[in-house]
C-alpha cells in the first residue's frame, strides 16, 4: 500500500491526513471494541486526523462516542500523540428535549462548560481543533472569539474550525477574529459536499479559501447514494435508508444514479471510491470524512485516496453531476 498523503490544514502548519476518520458511529452502529480496532487500522493506515462531537452517541448516549475514543487513547502507545483531534461544540448535551438556559450554543458559558466536560471524556488535557457544529444566531463572535482567547491561552485547544457554515459567516467571523488582533480564526470548515450536493461550491469554498480555512467535506457518499446503491439493490444487498431513499424516490435522481453506476462500471472503478477520489481533485478540499463501520470500508476508502481519475472520467462526472459554477456568475446572469 502507497503511503498516506498529508496535507496542511487551511493557512496552519498542521499537517493532516487527506482521509479524515469520522467516528459518528461509534456507540450506535459500532460498538466499542469495533471502534477501537477502526481507530488502530486507521492509524495503521496512515490517518492522523480524527473527527468526533460532543453530542455523538446521541439520545441519552451523547458523550459516549468521545469517551470510547477517550477510553482508546488510554491504551497508550503513543495513540494520543499520533492523532490530530477534532471536536465540535453547539448540541444541547442534556437529556432530549429543550436545552436548560445556556447548556448548548456558543455562549461564553457554554463554550467554557462544554470544553470541559469533552477533554474528561476524551481523557486528554487538549484539543487540537475546535469546532462550531452549527452558527449561534444569538451570540456575537466577539463574545465567542474572547472565549477561545481563553481556552487557547489555559492551552485547551490549538484551532478553532466551524461547520455547516454559509460563505458570510465564515467572512464575518473571520473578519472580526482579524479587528480583535491576536485570534487565529476559522481554520477549517467541515461542511456537506460531494458530487449530488455541490451548493458549497458556490460560496462557502470560495469563502474558505479567500481566508484560508481548510474544506472538510462531510457526507462525502451523500448518505450512500454514491456508493453503488442501485448495484446493491439489483444484488440483494443492503437496500438504500435515509437520504439516499429519499432521494431514490425521485426518478431523474434514480436515472442519474444509474447513469453514474454505469460510467463507473465501464471505468472499473467502485463507485464509493470514485466519490471520495472526486473529492480529492477538488480546490480547497483537505480531505473528507470517511466514517466506517467496518475494517472493510475503511480499507476502501483508503484505496480512494489512491486513486487516480482520468481527465475524461473526471470530464464525465461532471456532465452527470454539473457543478453550479462560479460565483457570481453562477446566479448573476
Amino acid at each position: 500500500m502507497s503511503p498516506m498523503k498529508y496535507t496542511q490544514l487551511g493557512r496552519t502548519g498542521l499537517k493532516v491526513s487527506r482521509l479524515v476518520l469520522g467516528t459518528m458511529n461509534f456507540g450506535p452502529q459500532t460498538d466499542e471494541a469495533a471502534g477501537h480496532a477502526i481507530m488502530d487500522a486507521a492509524l495503521d493506515a496512515g490517518i492522523n486526523f480524527f473527527d468526533t462531537a460532543n453530542v455523538y452517541g446521541w439520545g441519552e448516549n451523547k458523550g459516549r462516542t468521545e469517551s470510547i475514543i477517550g477510553n482508546w487513547f488510554a491504551k497508550g502507545e503513543g495513540r494520543r500523540d499520533k492523532v490530530v483531534l477534532a471536536t465540535k461544540v453547539y448540541g444541547n448535551m442534556g437529556a432530549d428535549g429543550p436545552a436548560w438556559p445556556n447548556h448548548d450554543k456558543l455562549s461564553a458559558v457554554n463554550i467554557r462548560r462544554a470544553v470541559d466536560a469533552s477533554l474528561k471524556r476524551l481523557q486528554t488535557d487538549h484539543i487540537d481543533v475546535y469546532q462550531f457544529h452549527h452558527v449561534d444566531r444569538d451570540t456575537p463572535f466577539d463574545e465567542i472569539w474572547q472565549a477561545i482567547d481563553v481556552l487557547v491561552q489555559q492551552g485547551k485547544i490549538l484551532y478553532v474550525g466551524s461547520s455547516n457554515f454559509p460563505g458570510y459567516k465564515i467572512a464575518q467571523a473571520n473578519e472580526i477574529a482579524a479587528r480583535r488582533g491576536g485570534t487565529i480564526g476559522l481554520v477549517s470548515e467541515q461542511c456537506l459536499y460531494n458530487l449530488a450536493e455541490r451548493r458549497a461550491e458556490m460560496e462557502v469554498i470560495p469563502a474558505a479559501q479567500e481566508y484560508g480555512l481548510g474544506v472538510i467535506p462531510w457526507s462525502p457518499l451523500h448518505g450512500g447514494l454514491l456508493g453503488g446503491v442501485l448495484k446493491k439493490e439489483v444484488q440483494g444487498g443492503r437496500r438504500a435508508s435515509g437520504r439516499a431513499a429519499d432521494a431514490l424516490g425521485d426518478p431523474a435522481t434514480r436515472a442519474q444514479i444509474q447513469s453514474y453506476e454505469d460510467l463507473l462500471d465501464k471505468h472499473g472503478v467502485e463507485p464509493g471510491e470514485a466519490a471520495l477520489a472526486w473529492l480529492l481533485t477538488r480546490p480547497g478540499v483537505t480531505g473528507p470524512i470517511v466514517g466506517p463501520r467496518t475494517a472493510e470500508q475503511l480499507a476502501s476508502a483508503v484505496r480512494a485516496s489512491e486513486l487516480d481519475l482520468s481527465e475524461d472520467l473526471l470530464a464525465a462526472l461532471d456532465e452527470i453531476f454539473p457543478g453550479p459554477g462560479p460565483s457570481p456568475e453562477a446566479f448573476a446572469w
